[in-house]
């Protein structure tokens, strides 16, 4: 547990990684799968970060977590960044950035739903329940309205596909960001929890891959450099800043206010797909994602 005031600019910087760097991921995601199956690319992601903070750790003689807090580490790891953050990459292949982040702003609703211990809370709040309604509508707007003609889904089941696998990675966000806050103990490492994090969801991933066959179609040589550019990305700024940045603010701000990233990561991937990769938007899929980020600041009012 941090006992120091935090250094307010290092706050700043650490909510501006979450904001807007994490909205640029999705789009980085994208042009990474253009010669990258996903969980080749995830293991691609996380094995490097994950070993230079190892280093960095050994160098600093920063010491490790005991057993126990490996295991949970290991665990919420393999749960936020395969589960996780893995099957966004792999939803990615049937719906654009845009819209997996527009599915993955229900974080803030999904932690309501798996807060068991503070349901009567929540459900008598009418301000609560107003805001999931509004949320999961907005997410089915959305999605109907997303035919797929200017991506790579050939037609709306696709989509569906995409939406639900998206949707399923924040499920299991959620979960592993919970255990892990609720199981690690205190006062260790930020740093070298995120190391074990990152080491696990890498061996995690490619396992998986193995087993889905995507390391026998990888050929780094036919990789796109455009392709490289994104898992570079992905590398330094999605992960060694904006996930470091992630848990470093779990530990010293509360859950509902670190997840206000939400907000604006779908308004910044929806930008930038427009801007970098031609994405299409329609008026009424604005409408379904106004109905979204209303739907999460709802469930931040109190009575």
């Amino acid at each position: 547990m941090i006992k120091n005031t935090p250094n307010i600019i290092l706050v700043v910087l650490a909510f501006f990684a979450i904001y807007f760097i994490w909205g640029t991921t999705f789009l980085a995601n994208l042009f990474g799968l253009e010669g990258m199956k996903p969980f080749v690319l995830t293991t691609f992601r996380y094995a490097p970060a994950g070993l230079l903070l190892a280093g960095w750790c050994y160098i600093k003689k920063i010491s490790f977590p005991g057993a126990k807090d490996i295991k949970v580490l290991s665990i919420s790891g393999v749960l936020m960044l395969v589960c996780g953050s893995g099957l966004i990459v792999v939803g990615q292949q049937y719906i654009n950035s845009g819209h997996a982040a527009v599915v993955t702003a229900t974080e803030p609703l999904l932690f309501l739903l798996l807060d068991k211990k503070n349901w009567k809370t929540y459900f008598s709040n009418k301000w609560i329940i107003t805001g999931l309604l509004s949320g999961f509508a907005g997410i089915v707007i959305f999605s109907y309205f997303t035919t797929g003609d200017n991506f790579q889904a050939a037609n709306h089941s696709d989509v569906i596909t995409g939406t639900i696998l998206v949707l399923l990675s924040a499920v299991f966000w959620v979960a592993g960001t919970l255990y892990a806050k609720n199981n690690t103990t205190a006062g260790t490492s930020n740093i070298a929890n995120v190391a074990i994090q990152l080491i696990a969801a890498a061996v995690a991933s490619a396992i998986i891959a193995m087993f889905l066959g995507e390391w026998k179609s990888f050929q780094p040589q036919q990789v796109s450099l455009q392709a490289w550019a994104g898992l570079l990305y992905l590398i330094i700024m999605g992960t060694l800043i904006a996930f470091i940045a992630f848990m470093w603010l779990v530990t010293i701000k509360p859950p509902a206010i670190v997840s206000t990233h939400t907000y604006v990561n779908p308004i910044v991937a929806v930008f930038m797909g427009w801007l970098m990769a031609k994405e299409e938007l329609v008026a009424i899929q604005i409408t379904g994602l106004g109905m979204v980020i209303t739907g999460v600041i709802l469930t931040g009012i109190k009575k």
